[in-house]
């Protein structure tokens, strides 16, 4: 293999030093003169020179054209391609040096300033000597004070003073600057108040700010694991609740084709049931209809006959006379509607079940049924009456009803004795001639008296409003706020429904087919009470939904 000089120059280096290949002339050699980089699969040219394989292949394919090859280089042609053959030496030169220099990398800190033959960690830098030190070198190095011993830095001439060329051993506090003991007694910083390095930089270590930024970081790694947590149980859940779904609908679905098997063969069996009934009366006509043919056939015998003796005296002529007469269909089942696939019967049937499919969903969803809700007479205004059975609030300005106490409320309210500390429930209510009305639900620490008392007005309740008060339309209302809705009353029948775990109250129209009116989502964090407001007329809690 030809060898060029650089490439010898490498190898010696190599042999006496490889430590020292790494240095920046030495690498220099190393470098592509196409692409400026360490070499990469290099090869060599009859010329001598070196290349990476895929820069020279690139030149040489621009040079396909003309035909006509030479080394970007020194310009030496060739009359043909020239072959690429791969430098071994200059290859294991090339990963020796990558070796030494990533190396050099894993080695951490400041290098000793004086081994040069492979790098060794420095434990010390000195300012005098503006040189890092490792264990060996520091053995020997002089005690004297001048020569100040620092943790190893790379940037010595930062230690010493601009000016004086002396070590920084103070900080003036006047000009908040780091000097020299010659800018103490000569220097623009003579009669400033001095302090040690290390004073000075207890003072600025800001260890309260770092133990709040310690105390913060704790308090953020504490919500990251809450938020990590909340999202794993949200997801859990989330999880749970897809099954739960997916159960529900597999169920539904095997409902709706037991139903829709059971309409089908009714259907069927009354499709059978009357083609029975038809083929009878079929099989009769058809026995009458050979009858028939019989006397047809013995009345054009006697039509041929020429004696009208014998036509006279034959005993069936009587009885043909007249082919009008019992010639009714009493006997064979004239048609009949009744035969007929009873279509309200079927109807009937598919109402039912898909009823009964609804009651099951509403027995999933808010429990075994309404939930019992009686009222509270201790908690109702003086102008609510209760009914004996505690189903109905009726207003009256006959009142007061009641006597005074703590628990009563001032406005027309009342509240439920049940209060709901979990799971899903729904009720319904009836609302007859009043003026104006709210339903919803409170918490029991709900104010009794003053504004503040009614419902929807505070932070501790949730309703629906409506009435003539309300344009005939809904509202909402919470915390003093509130929200119109779009619809118009249709129905005087609503039905509240709550599931406490997921914070949703919800309010619906019976009206047909059942309308959602709102939702409110919130975190509940006291029991839940019903919670009626009526002006003028009635309100009914319905002993089964609709």
């Amino acid at each position: 293999m030809c060898w060029n000089t650089p490439c010898k120059i490498l190898l010696v280096s190599f042999l006496v030093n490889p430590e020292a290949m790494a240095s920046a002339d030495v690498r220099d050699e190393l470098l592509c003169s196409i692409c400026l980089t360490i070499y990469t699969d290099p090869v060599i040219l009859r010329c001598g020179h070196n290349f990476c394989r895929v820069c020279i292949d690139q030149v040489l394919n621009t040079q396909d054209e003309s035909g006509v090859y030479s080394c970007p280089e020194c310009r030496e042609e060739f009359q043909d391609r020239p072959v690429l053959l791969r430098n071994i030496t200059l290859c294991n030169i090339v990963e020796r040096v990558l070796s030494t220099e990533r190396h050099q990398e894993e080695i951490t800190g400041i290098c000793c300033t004086y081994c040069i033959h492979s790098p060794v960690p420095a434990v010390k830098s000195c300012l005098m000597c503006e040189a890092s030190l490792c264990d060996n070198h520091l053995r020997v190095h002089s005690k004297s004070p001048e020569h100040v011993l620092t943790d190893p830095s790379t940037n010595l001439e930062k230690r010493k003073c601009s000016v004086h060329k002396k070590v920084l051993e103070y900080y003036c506090t006047k000009k908040a600057a780091c000097i020299c003991v010659s800018c103490c007694l000569i220097g623009e910083h003579n009669g400033h108040k001095m302090e040690s390095l290390d004073e000075a930089s207890e003072k600025k270590k800001l260890r309260n700010v770092l133990q709040k930024l310690m105390t913060k970081t704790e308090e953020t790694d504490e919500r990251v694991q809450n938020l990590e947590e909340s999202r794993r149980k949200a997801q859990e859940k989330a999880s749970g609740e897809a099954e739960r779904v997916t159960a529900l609908f597999i169920d539904i679905r095997r409902r709706l084709d037991d139903l829709e098997k059971k309409v089908l063969s009714e259907i069927s069996r009354q499709e059978e049931q009357r083609s029975l009934s038809l083929s009878d009366v079929i099989q009769k006509l058809e026995i009458k209809k050979s009858e028939l043919s019989m006397k047809m056939r013995h009345i054009e015998e006697l039509c041929n006959m020429t004696d009208p003796l014998t036509v006279l005296q034959d005993p069936e002529t009587g009885d043909l006379c007249d082919p009008e007469e019992g010639g009714g269909d009493e006997d064979t089942g004239g048609h009949d509607k009744t035969h007929d696939v009873d279509v309200d019967g079927i109807t009937g049937m598919l109402h039912a079940g898909l009823s009964d499919i609804m009651t099951y969903l509403q027995t999933i969803f808010y429990g075994q049924g309404p939930a019992d809700i009686l009222l509270d007479v201790n908690t109702a205004g003086n102008n609510i009456q209760i009914s004996d059975d505690l189903k109905t609030a009726t207003w009256s300005k006959r009142g007061p009803f009641h006597s005074e106490s703590a628990e009563r409320f001032q406005c027309p309210q009342v509240i439920s004795i049940r209060r709901f500390t979990s799971g899903r429930h729904y009720w319904d209510v009836e609302i007859r001639g009043t003026r104006g009305w709210m339903v919803g639900m409170c918490y029991p620490s709900i104010d009794r008296r003053g504004h503040q008392s009614d419902i929807g007005d505070n932070n501790k309740s949730w309703c629906l409003c409506g009435g003539w008060w309300c344009n005939n339309q809904y509202s909402v209302r919470h915390d003093d706020d509130e929200i119109e809705l779009p619809q118009q009353i249709s129905s005087n029948r609503l039905r509240i429904c709550l599931d406490y775990e997921a914070g949703q109250l919800s309010f619906y129209e019976l009206c047909d087919p059942i309308r959602h009116l709102h939702t409110f989502t919130d975190t509940f964090t006291e029991p839940l009470h019903a919670v009626f407001y009526l002006d003028g007329g009635s309100i009914k809690i319905l002993g089964r939904g609709l």
